[in-house]
């Protein structure tokens, strides 16, 4: 089957749009009918949780609405970070979580995320199986009992905890003056009650949510603003968090962009030194080359590629039982502490890092130097010209030329309208130029 509704992170579209209250309601409903009939004779639970963004509202009370008419109990948190649902999805012991949330996109677009009873997220199988119910023509089947809501206080509280008890209790921030940025979404109340609580000293940004600039020039997408905040107030560190707060990029002192890829780098090193690094690492095909050289060569352990969507890094990890994975853009998954990705859980074990050993972010944060990697962005694009055969032939021709000297993508993006084109090789120039190429060949194919 191929997917109509989920794409690499659940279901995402404009608000009120593609992505309605009344199509809310209808996944509410298949999804309470998938869990209900999965798991009878208890009380049926879910939790719901959201990013700041006024659709969000709409959204809620559409799901809701669904799910509480197949007869499951619905729990509301109101805002908080994607990994917060998840954990606390676990914790409750609820049958699903919800998050409504688009991510690092803006204020009109909006999305569900889904997670099982284990925190993690749903499998293909899972999502295929609500998404047929979705679509189909068929009523959905009734429930015998009605559902009650309640909207629960404690959760901001677990959340601080759980991810406060992923550092050492003799670890102190205390003198360390910190640029976050939570980007007008999810995490704008515990995220600076978090740093707080550990001796940070705070320069706040994006902590003031009004429905419509969430990720609106600063985030983890708009990573410039705080690396000037940083800058402007001499501050040791910058943390720039996306929408739902479950991808972070980092800027040294200098104002330097650290990434998903570095950040994997430094915790896989510092796992390595206290001999708890499980296995090996998994990062996704647009993982910087140099990372590679960097984990295999210096470090001496492997890395698994997985395809884009740190969900399947995740499934990956758990075949093979590793503990660390993540992706490029900043989803980074400590399995020994979440889930899912979680920005704040990977800042903090960067930071611990560095306060362990007494250096600047910009001596401890750069741990390899990338291999010159391209991307480009080719929008309003359909999914079916990379498969058109001259597209093909210029990645065909492309690889001839790299050949084991570099790497090319071209991919679909999963959460929004356009074609991805990745090229990576030792040569920045020759990169340019291959993607082009590539890109002129799946323009030919649309006009």
């Amino acid at each position: 089957m191929t997917a109509k509704l989920f794409g690499t992170d659940g279901i995402r579209g404009e608000a009120g749009t593609t992505l309605t209250p009344e199509l809310a309601v209808k996944v509410g409903r298949a999804v309470g009918q998938v869990f209900t009939s999965q798991n009878t004779g208890h009380r049926h639970m879910a939790l719901i949780g959201k990013d700041p963004r006024e659709s969000g509202y709409t959204l809620e009370t559409g799901i809701t609405a669904g799910l509480v008419a197949q007869g499951m109990d619905v729990f509301l948190t109101g805002p908080l970070p994607t990994p917060a649902i998840a954990a606390i999805t676990k914790s409750m012991r609820c049958d699903v979580g919800v998050m409504i949330s688009a991510s690092h996109n803006g204020w009109r677009d909006n999305g569900i995320k889904l997670f099982g009873p284990d925190g993690y997220k749903l499998s293909d199988a899972v999502e295929a199986q609500i998404e047929c119910i979705v679509l189909s023509d068929d009523p959905v089947q009734g429930a015998a009992r009605m559902g009650r809501v309640e909207r629960i206080k404690d959760v901001q509280g677990r959340y601080i905890e759980s991810v406060k008890y992923t550092l050492p209790r003799d670890v102190s921030f205390e003198g360390l003056k910190v640029v976050l940025d939570c980007a007008n979404g999810a995490a704008y109340k515990v995220a600076p009650d978090i740093l707080k609580e550990l001796g940070f000293s705070l320069s706040l940004i994006g902590v003031n949510p009004d429905g419509r600039n969430i990720n609106d020039g600063v985030g983890s997408m708009h990573w410039q603003t705080a690396a000037a905040r940083v800058l402007m107030e001499k501050a040791d560190l910058g943390i720039a968090l996306d929408g739902d707060a479950d991808r972070v990029i980092i800027l040294d002192e200098k104002g330097q962009v650290v990434d998903g890829d570095q950040i994997i780098a430094l915790i896989a090193s510092s796992l390595c030194e206290r001999g708890r690094l499980t296995g090996g690492v998994v990062t996704t095909v647009m993982s910087n080359l140099g990372l590679e050289r960097y984990l295999t060569n210096t470090l001496k352990v492997p890395m698994v590629r997985s395809q884009v969507g740190d969900r399947y890094v995740i499934e990956k990890m758990r075949e093979l039982g590793y503990n660390l994975g993540g992706e490029q853009s900043g989803h980074i998954i400590c399995s020994d502490y979440s889930t899912t990705g979680d920005g704040l859980v990977a800042a903090l074990q960067l930071l611990a890092t560095m306060k362990k050993d007494g250096r600047k972010a910009s001596e401890v944060c750069h741990k390899f130097t990338p291999v010159p990697q391209l991307l480009v962005n080719v929008r309003g694009i359909p999914k079916t010209a990379i498969d058109d055969k001259k597209v093909k032939d210029s990645i065909k021709v492309a690889e001839k030329a790299l050949a084991k000297r570099g790497r090319v993508l071209v991919r679909n993006s999963g959460t929004e309208s356009m074609v991805r084109i990745m090229v990576e090789s030792d040569c920045a120039r020759q990169n340019g130029a291959i993607a082009e190429s590539i890109e002129k060949s799946i323009r030919s194919v649309v006009h």
